[in-house]
């Protein structure tokens, strides 16, 4: 069987199985395997030059093995343990969240919102990939990050030495505040924001194997914006600016939740697909000092 032949193959055992898409899938998991076993680093025209050649026998079973775990809907990302996000490549596995295209909204706003030598606080870090993100691009920036799970905590620390950001960074098993130590500059986080009888009605990919606990928002999608917008003040400095990932329409929730905790300058940002994404606010004083909203 030729490479060729093995690709297309594995693209019609996925299109059965009504995996998304599919034939991007059979190409990833094939260069992918490749990598793995033959140890080269391959790419389009690679492909193009050796389509015709004939697999090795070892890596056609590795790509069989691959291609059958992901039309049983494992996440193509937890098939390589790597996705990219902002640039740059992050480990993940099934104790994390996997890294959306849409978070980047939310390093992006942070990012203008940046000074040189801040500390950020990121709640419900998970794979620690917004935090990183942002602290990449900050000069002698530091940052905390915190969940409640210790093993999204041991795949952040992998992403931080990753990426070079071990002195800058210390990750924490806390419950929300409970172990947090501010003042912070920022605080950023992507909590659990989905309803949970939608959960059932998420893509298996989803629903079967990212963590629940990473999921589920409670009933009404805003239990955490709740917990974190009612104690975040006491660890925000005055003018600190607060940041969240937000569910498509929970935009006039979540910016009411900031206002009427004394935040100001309240913006929902959109994605580029137009939906509501990023709610971020600015710390107003505290004590009955609140500034007006503008």
């Amino acid at each position: 069987m030729t490479y060729e032949e093995a690709r297309k193959e594995a693209e019609q055992i996925l299109k059965g199985a009504e995996v998304p898409d599919a034939a991007l899938d059979a190409w990833y998991l094939l260069e992918y395997a490749i990598r793995k076993i033959e140890k080269k680093e391959t790419g389009r025209t690679w492909y193009l030059m050796n389509r015709k050649e004939s697999i090795l026998p070892g890596t056609l079973l590795y790509y069989q093995e691959l291609v059958s775990r992901r039309k049983q809907r494992i996440p193509l990302q937890h098939l390589t343990g790597e996705q990219e996000f902002y640039g740059y490549p992050f480990y993940v596995n099934e104790h994390v969240l996997i890294p959306r295209q849409d978070t980047e909204v939310l390093v992006e706003e942070a990012l203008k919102r940046k000074k040189e030598g801040m500390k950020v606080l990121d709640l419900c870090t998970g794979s620690g990939c917004i935090l990183l993100s942002i602290l990449k691009n900050l000069k002698q920036g530091t940052g905390v990050g915190i969940d409640i799970s210790e093993q999204a905590l041991e795949v952040a620390r992998r992403n931080a030495k990753r990426l070079g950001l071990e002195a800058a960074t210390t990750f924490v098993l806390s419950d929300l505040f409970e172990k947090a130590q501010g003042p912070y500059d920022m605080i950023v986080s992507n909590p659990p924001y989905i309803e949970t009888e939608e959960i059932a009605q998420l893509m298996p990919e989803v629903r079967d194997h990212e963590p629940r606990l990473a999921l589920d928002g409670m009933s009404d999608g805003l239990y955490y914006y709740r917990s974190i917008v009612s104690q975040c003040r006491d660890y925000l400095k005055e003018d600190g600016a607060l940041l969240f990932e937000i569910g498509a329409g929970q935009g006039v929730a979540v910016s009411e939740l900031l206002k009427e905790a004394g935040f100001v300058s309240v913006q929902v940002i959109k994605d580029l697909a137009g939906l509501d994404r990023v709610v971020a606010g600015k710390a107003g004083t505290k004590k009955g000092k609140q500034e007006k909203d503008v």
